[in-house]
Parts: C-alpha cells; structure tokens; sequence
C-alpha cells in the first residue's frame, strides 16, 4: 500500500484545494505584470477585482485541502486492541538502511530547506521592500518581527496538529501554506506584507518540528542520531544557500517581490514529493490504524516484515488523543516536566545568543576597534572555519553521547560568551583571540541547535513527540523575538553586560539537562520512554 492511501481521507478535496491555492497566487500576477515597466512597484496601487478573488481562493483552498487531509476521526478515536499481537517496532528498528530510508531523508532534506530559506529571504527583501514603501529600517525590522511571531505560533500549533492528525498531513498543509503566501509577492502595501510574512513564518514554524519527528520515528535506532542532526546540518546550510542565491539570482531582474513569489514552486515541489513521505507506523499505531502502521514498516523494512521481538510500543499505553491543555500539562508538570524546563531554558537562551548577540556582534566588533569592512570578513572567516564543525557535532552524537553532547555545547557557548566578556574586560583588540572566539561562538551555537530539535524529537512518547518538539522549536524562536526586543532597547550595544547576562541562562540550562537528561543515543524510543517511567 503507498503512503499517499494512508493519509488522504478525502484526496479529491485536498487537490482541488491545492488547484485553487495556486489559481489564488496566479491571479495577482496580471496586476504585477502591468506594473513591470515600473520595476515591479505596486506600492499604493488599489487591489483589482481579481486579485480581490485571488486573495478569498488562498485561505478557502488551504480549508479545503485540510479538509482533504484530515485523517478519518472514527478510526482516530480507537485505541490499540490489547488482544492483538505487538507491532514489531524492536525490530524494524535494527533494520539497515535501504532505498526507502533515503528517499525519505532526501525528501525531508529538501523540506527543511525549504523551510529555512523562507524566513532567511526576509534579509535580503528588506532593502528593496524598505525602498519601494519608503519606509526606515526600523520600521521595516517589524516583518522580521511578525515572521518570528508566526514561527513561535506555527511551532506549538503545528507541533500539536501533528499529534492529532499525522505528521505527513501537517507538514503537506505546511507546504500548502507556503504556496498561499507567494502572494505576498503582489501586495500594494507594507500591512499586507506584515500579514502574510505572519503567516509563512507560521508554516515555517510547524515544518522544523514535524520533519523532525517524522524522521525520529521511522530511521532504525542504529542510524536516527547522526542522520537527524545531519539533516538539521545540511538543511539549515542549504536553506540559506538558497535563499541568498535566489536574491542574486532573480532580485536584480525582477525585484524584490521575486523572491515572494518563488514560495509557489518550493512549495509546490513538496506536494509533488508526498509520494515519498510515509505516514509514521508509531502515529499510524497509536491511531488504531495498526494494519496500515505494519505496512509502513513492511515497506521501510525491505519488503519483509520483521519478527516482533519487544513489547508493544509505547503508544499502546498512551492516550489516544489528549486535549491540547492536557497535552502541555504533561510536558510541563508531569514526568517529562524536568527535561522539557530544562530544554525551553536552553531554546530561549539559544535564541537570544543566535538572534541577539551575533546579530549585533558586527557593531560591536566595530566597538572594539575593527574597522566595518574587517569585521564582515572576520566574519565570514569565522563562518567558514566553523563550518566543518557539524562534523564534530554529528560524531559527538552518535559515538559519544546524545545528552552529553548537548550539555557540552551548551557549556561551550557559555563559556564563549564569557570569552568575549574577558576580551572587553581587559581590553584585548586582537584580531587573532576575536577570530577564534568568533569561530568557537558560531561552532558551540550551530552545535546547540543541531542537537537541541532532534533530543527533544527523542525524547517524548509518540503522542506528545511532535507537540514537545514543536514547543522547544517555538522556544528557540521566542528568544529571538526577545533578542529582537533586547536589541531595540538597546542591552547589546553593552557589550560585556550582554556577553554575561546572555552566558546565564545558557549555565542555567546546561545544569538543567545535566541533571534531569537521560541517554537517547542507542536506544529505541520505546526503551526511552521505559527509562523515564522508571
């Protein structure tokens, strides 16, 4: 049976929805066609009837289409029969990687990109957005800041959706949203762009966390570390790749508003590639769809089901489907409750560092007595010297220890932080100790986020798994929208009192896991789940 028979409930209402999202996005492009002598400004030009009817297709089609991929509820409200013989998850989980394994991981890769290079455009659209609605800078910093927003939501929305109705059916609603708003790539004015970069940071948002899941659940245990900090790795990098080389590649010709425009095609591109993403067999399992769930493992097994040779997985024991308030109370209050404060402290302090202090470390640099010109190229040396560390990342993961490796990491960026703290206490303007502390910066804070997603994806049971994942993620992104805040008031032109107080929280969180973390690398997610209730 093909993965696209285990989701669809209703396909012919998720493609006509997906046909009026994308007949919605064309009809804004007469109007943007006219205004091509112009180079393309549509600033406070009125809205024609048919991109009017456009807009109204774009919410409808993605209603329509999410009505189609609802998954069927009656089957949803059913629990696992006890009298039924145990899925072989044990053994599906010791299986070697195959074809379908890496069709998966190349899917989800580009996914992630994807995801990535939306909210990455946001830079290089500003300039020439800030131009056309003579706007300042400032006041252009706010799509960044709605995007971020929207991260926040879609994270703990989509992270819960994928709980409730598949992690397949959320992130192709996801890239449905994506679509929808290429139209943003048409608006006349600044608050219709505030709206829809909302938006697509809302799917952006709900992307990460699912991909995650989804591949957390369906790579044997022998492969799942490194193959998901690696997709973290590469996606991130080939997102922004993407995203800088669509500015150069289509912004000169055809402005900004390009770049918008191009949410159609990547989008679509994910659509097109359903066929290659499986429903998981442990969500498919805790759905009562347990003749489905042993297909999916049949097919990721090489074609011959395995032999079961543990206990039934943890959603036999789980509830079906929790409400949402009830969903968040177990994460936060009950026995994953130590783990989860401990890695929100973590996310939020990460999204400071990350969105915060490097966002303000080229002015600071300047501070220190490096000219603007050096400092960019500093920079960038700094960037290409650290890369090779997801290499060191990846290792640290899948041979060392999964929970040591983020606690290190953690400590590493505190101690990084604090590095700067020293350099500006004495007063040390050297270009060699600012490039190395720059580079071991970029490297512990790529390490903290390559690993903080895919522990969190680890760690809870499978009927929290997306909802856990989708609240650190949302985390992450909070602390960028408090960077963004800290930074408007003004706390990183102080350098070394930022350098500090931002090395806190990170000693706060690496203390927390320390304490509360458990060893996910070489274990089943069953056997983890085992171990917490212990």
């Amino acid at each position: 049976m093909r993965s696209r028979d285990l989701t669809f409930h209703h396909p012919v209402a998720f493609w006509l929805g997906c046909a009026m999202v994308i007949a919605g996005v064309l009809a804004h492009l007469p109007m943007l066609a006219m205004a091509a002598p112009m180079h393309f400004r549509l600033a406070g030009m009125p809205m024609d009837n048919l991109m009017l009817a456009g807009m109204a297709l774009v919410p409808l089609g993605v209603l329509l289409a999410g009505y189609g991929l609802m998954p069927r509820l009656q089957q949803m409200r059913r629990t696992l029969h006890p009298d039924r013989e145990p899925l072989p998850f044990h053994a599906a989980d010791h299986v070697p990687l195959n074809r379908e394994h890496w069709k998966l991981v190349a899917v989800l890769t580009i996914a992630l990109a994807v995801d990535v290079m939306k909210p990455a455009t946001i830079g290089f659209v500003m300039p020439g957005l800030s131009a056309e609605y003579g706007i300042s800078g400032a006041t252009a910093g706010w799509l960044a800041l709605s995007a971020l927003t929207g991260t926040v939501v879609g994270s703990i929305v989509w992270g819960r959706l994928g709980d409730l109705f598949g992690r397949r059916a959320t992130i192709l609603l996801s890239a449905l949203m994506f679509m929808g708003t290429a139209i943003c790539g048409a608006m006349p004015s600044f608050g219709w762009n505030l709206v829809m970069c909302f938006m697509m940071g809302a799917a952006a948002g709900g992307m990460l966390p699912i991909t995650f899941t989804l591949m957390a659940e369906t790579i044997p245990t022998r492969h799942r570390g490194w193959l998901l900090v690696a997709l973290g790795g590469v996606g991130t990098s080939a997102g922004y790749l993407l995203a800088s080389g669509a500015a150069a590649l289509f912004e000169p010709a055809w402005s900004w508003r390009s770049l918008w425009l191009l949410n159609l095609p990547t989008g679509a591109l994910i659509i097109l590639l359903n066929r290659y993403i499986p429903e998981s067999p442990r969500f498919l399992a805790l759905a009562g769809l347990e003749d489905q769930a042993r297909a999916v493992l049949q097919r990721f097994s090489g074609g011959v089901a395995p032999v079961a040779s543990a206990p039934a997985c943890d959603a036999a024991h789980a509830p079906s489907h929790a409400p949402a308030r009830t969903s968040m109370r177990q994460l936060l209050r009950g026995r994953h409750a130590a783990i989860s404060w401990g890695l929100m402290v973590c996310a939020v302090a990460w999204g400071l560092a990350n969105f915060g202090f490097l966002l303000w470390l080229p002015a600071n640099l300047v501070a220190l007595g490096i000219d603007a010109q050096a400092s960019a190229a500093l920079l960038a040396r700094s960037a290409i010297i650290a890369l090779p560390g997801i290499g060191v990342v990846v290792w640290a993961y899948q041979r060392w220890s999964s929970i040591r490796s983020l606690v290190l990491f953690i400590a590493l960026t505190a101690l990084s932080l604090l590095f700067f703290f020293a350099i500006a206490l004495v007063d040390l303007r050297s270009t060699a100790l600012t490039t190395a502390g720059t580079v071991a910066l970029l490297l512990c804070i790529s390490g903290v986020v390559a690993t903080l997603i895919p522990y969190a994806a680890e760690i809870y049971p499978v009927h929290l798994r997306s909802t856990g994942a989708g609240l650190i993620a949302g985390g992450s992104k909070f602390g960028g929208i408090l960077g963004a805040l800290i930074g408007v008031a003004g706390l990183f032109e102080h350098f070394m009192l930022s350098a500090l107080l931002l090395a806190l929280p990170m000693v706060l969180a690496g203390w927390m896991l320390a304490r509360s973390g458990i060893e996910t690398r070489g274990h089943g997610l069953e056997a983890i789940q085992q171990a917490l209730s212990e």
